[in-house]
């Protein structure tokens, strides 16, 4: 272990992220110094692997569990885990044909803390980082193409509509994917500049041999903390205004959304649920409800809900009694991932999964991979998706507007490179 300071982070990071570039796996957490309940990620950078889990098991939550052995991980679980937890399957279309989970145990920690860092390695990787040049690549990624159009998104919330008026479900998180093809690209540079547009508390970068997850995600899926347990949903968003007054306006509009208040209660009561699964009797809590924070594209309606673990449940078992999350699904969970499977046209993947990262004693936080771009460089694809919360009062063309909203910074991103 060595601590070290260094006087210019900026260059310090775009170095060893492209150093991290050369190994097969590596992950950076950042949570951009944006102030959030519970703090958003801590700032890590993993490099290297001393082992990959490569599960055969049908239980991969289980599998993970055996694996960890009191190590540091990371990694990403993919949103059809949920097949492993219920009797459901995966069959629609997939651009990028990520693997539904992967984590590894690397060979260099570093830890930041502002300038300082904190290295846990067996090598000298500040001479290594040091010696490390930047690509000067440019990225160019081809426009992407819509999985549905507006006309088809339209049509099919009306049919989820009357799903509700007939009593299947409450609410049903429907996605749609844009995809399209990688001429170049530089995935450091291409984070860097997201990172910019976009820049979130559960900011993560990963690399697994030719898959990349770039994510500006503002949302956490959960945190554990010694017996703590965290879990923050999103329902509810707005664009930011073009001026402080029209700015307000949004802020004070989506406060006091009956639509928008409804879904988030709705699904606050699901993970009251979710957690309640893991938790001793009469510990979970709504800390906030309909908290409004605001980023630099969109303003969200954020709840807290906390809990005090069961001495008898595992730390994976508190993940796997949660996933995937209640945001990015709808109620009841079951019934609306059916449906999610029979209306999108496209397989999530890792998308509305989570990424992050676990410690040797079982801590872990992890986001939810929403606002991510997903890239495969062997097979020169990439993928991101956009959703939103469907209940019985939702305007069609207001939802699609949302989607827009949400997908607008990697659209950006990608036509900045065109």
């Amino acid at each position: 272990m060595k601590n070290t300071f260094i006087n210019n982070k900026p260059l310090f990071l775009e170095k060893a992220l492209h150093w991290a570039n050369g190994f097969s796996h590596c992950a950076y957490f950042q949570s951009n110094g944006i102030s959030y309940p519970y703090q958003g990620f801590d700032e890590i950078l993993a490099v290297g692997v001393k082992r990959i889990f490569s599960p055969n098991e049908k239980d991969r939550f289980e599998a993970l569990s055996a694996f960890h052995q009191n190590k540091w991980l990371f990694g990403y679980l993919g949103y059809d885990l949920k097949n492993d937890t219920e009797k459901l399957s995966s069959n629609n279309a997939d651009h990028v044909l990520f693997p539904e989970i992967s984590f590894f145990e690397p060979q260099h920690l570093l830890f930041f803390k502002g300038n300082e860092i904190e290295i846990w390695s067996e090598e000298d990787v500040l001479e290594q980082i040091d010696k490390t040049e930047s690509h000067l690549t440019q990225s160019k990624l081809s426009q992407p193409q819509a999985s549905i159009n507006k006309a088809e998104y339209i049509g099919i919330i009306e049919k989820l509509r009357q799903h509700i008026e007939d009593g299947d479900c409450y609410e049903i998180n429907f996605c749609q994917e844009f995809h399209g093809e990688i001429e170049n690209v530089n995935p450091i540079q291409l984070y860097s500049d997201l990172n910019k547009l976009s820049p979130s508390p559960f900011s993560c970068f990963q690399k697994h041999h030719e898959h990349y997850i770039l994510s500006s995600s503002p949302e956490r899926f959960m945190k554990k903390e010694g017996n703590k347990i965290v879990s923050q949903p999103i329902k509810g968003t707005r664009p930011r205004g073009k001026s402080t007054a029209e700015d307000e306006a949004l802020r004070k509009e989506l406060c006091s959304d009956e639509k928008e208040l409804a879904e988030n209660m709705m699904i606050v009561d699901l993970v009251r649920n979710d957690l309640a699964r893991s938790s001793k009797i009469g510990s979970v809590k709504v800390e906030e409800i309909f908290g409004i924070y605001s980023f630099q594209q969109v303003h969200q309606m954020i709840s807290t809900i906390v809990s005090e673990k069961h001495e008898d449940v595992s730390a994976f078992e508190v993940i796997k009694n949660a996933f995937p999350m209640g945001s990015m699904t709808g109620a009841p969970k079951i019934k609306v991932m059916e449906l999610i499977e029979q209306y999108e046209n496209t397989k999530r993947g890792a998308f509305s999964g989570a990424a992050g990262y676990i410690s040797p004693n079982g801590d872990f936080d992890f986001n939810v991979l929403i606002r991510s771009l997903f890239l495969n460089c062997s097979s020169k694809t990439y993928s991101f998706q956009a959703g939103s919360a469907i209940t019985y009062d939702s305007i069609p063309e207001k939802e699609y507007e949302e989607c827009m909203v949400k997908a607008k910074a990697i659209i950006s991103l990608i036509q900045q490179g065109a």
